[in-house]
């Protein structure tokens, strides 16, 4: 084996290395700090690409490895004796990350027959930017969302009361989230209530989704937006929401939720799981539909339709993580406590006992 080769096989082993601990604290980062199974696979389906990618290599790489003659292994920068916070330590990962993807690129095409495998690296170095950003950006709605248990749809015209003061006594009752839900209001109207909620749900920590309108969404900075299998796809939604935002998808079937998973959202919408005074046309699935899904992903699952205070601890025990509830609470004559009262009732034990679970509803 020349020097040349030599040295070249031994920047890439170690950049390799460098790539994989990169990834590990990603993953790492993701489950147990945003705990966050999605980024997670991400991150572990990142290293196993790069891996397979030089795995025709490996004799060669090993057997080139040097670690006791590297000059560099002893040399270290203030910077990397300290980490602020778990921001700086994902920062970091992903620097050294992008780094190191790309001196494995450049050293590998000087070796023969590695025109694919260059490839796979560079797919993987922007694969990594926007995991990147991603984790960044939807880290922490994310980790709301999780945290979530009452989900609550605001539509005026279903309220008993106004619509604002509503949407008030919704959130003193408990909402994690309020979802605006109009479909004929003019633009200019809907961005009034938007800024309107976005104002109160900053103000109270509560997140606030529009339904259908990733541009309204954007221009008063809600959280997230909610679409259904008919509206706009994931992928179109995030282009016009921009990185920070969450998306929901509305599923009625174990076959809708299996085509909307590969799209990437947030939390998907299962439903209708009761008979619902809202939607009265629509047959209900029953519970059975909540732990069909839940099987399949550990997204967070949203129980929507016909969810009231009697039957929310039946969609919880099924798998639901947050339940999505319209007019047993906005049509109420109390909206405070109606959602009071769901919540209540959804609560696991140790919820109701006073010490407050890691995220979601599980049980």
């Amino acid at each position: 084996m020349t020097s040349d080769r030599a040295g070249a096989l031994r920047v890439i082993d170690a950049n390799l290395n460098r790539a994989a601990e990169a990834l590990r604290v990603i993953e790492d980062q993701a489950r147990f700090i945003l705990r966050d199974a999605d980024f997670a696979a991400a991150a572990k389906a990142l290293r196993h690409a790069v891996r397979t990618a030089l795995a025709p290599a490996a004799a060669a790489l090993l057997e080139a490895r040097d670690a006791e003659g590297d000059p560099g292994r002893e040399l270290r920068t203030d910077g990397e004796l300290a980490r602020e916070s778990s921001e700086a330590v994902l920062d970091a990962a992903f620097g050294r990350l992008a780094e190191a993807l790309r001196s494995i690129a450049e050293h590998a095409k000087r070796l023969e027959q590695t025109a694919s495998a260059v490839e796979i690296i560079e797919n993987a170095r922007f694969r990594g930017y926007a995991l990147h950003q991603a984790m960044r950006l939807r880290g922490a709605p994310r980790r709301r969302l999780r945290a979530a248990r009452l989900y609550v749809l605001l539509t005026a015209d279903l309220c008993h009361d106004d619509w604002y003061r509503t949407a008030v006594l919704a959130i003193d009752g408990g909402a994690d989230c309020i979802q605006l839900r109009e479909k004929s209001l003019s633009d200019a109207e809907l961005v009034r209530r938007a800024a309107a909620l976005r104002e109160l749900t900053a103000q109270r920590g509560v997140l606030l989704i529009i339904n259908d309108r990733p541009d309204i969404a954007a221009l008063c900075g809600a959280d997230g937006v909610h679409v259904g299998r008919a509206d706009l796809p994931v992928g179109d939604v995030r282009r016009v929401l921009g990185p920070r935002g969450l998306v929901g998808v509305s599923t009625h079937t174990v076959a809708e939720f299996e085509t909307v998973l590969p799209s990437g959202p947030d939390y998907i919408a299962v439903g209708a799981i009761f008979s619902s005074g809202t939607k009265p046309q629509v047959a209900p699935a029953g519970v059975t539909l909540i732990e069909q899904c839940r099987t399949r992903t550990d997204l967070p699952l949203v129980a929507i339709g016909g969810i009231n205070a009697e039957n929310a601890a039946r969609a919880v025990r099924a798998g639901a993580d947050i339940l999505c509830v319209c007019g047993a609470i906005i049509g109420a004559r109390s909206p405070r406590d109606a959602a009071a009262a769901i919540k209540a009732a959804a609560a696991p034990p140790a919820e109701a006992q006073g010490s407050t679970p890691a995220g979601g509803l599980r049980v």
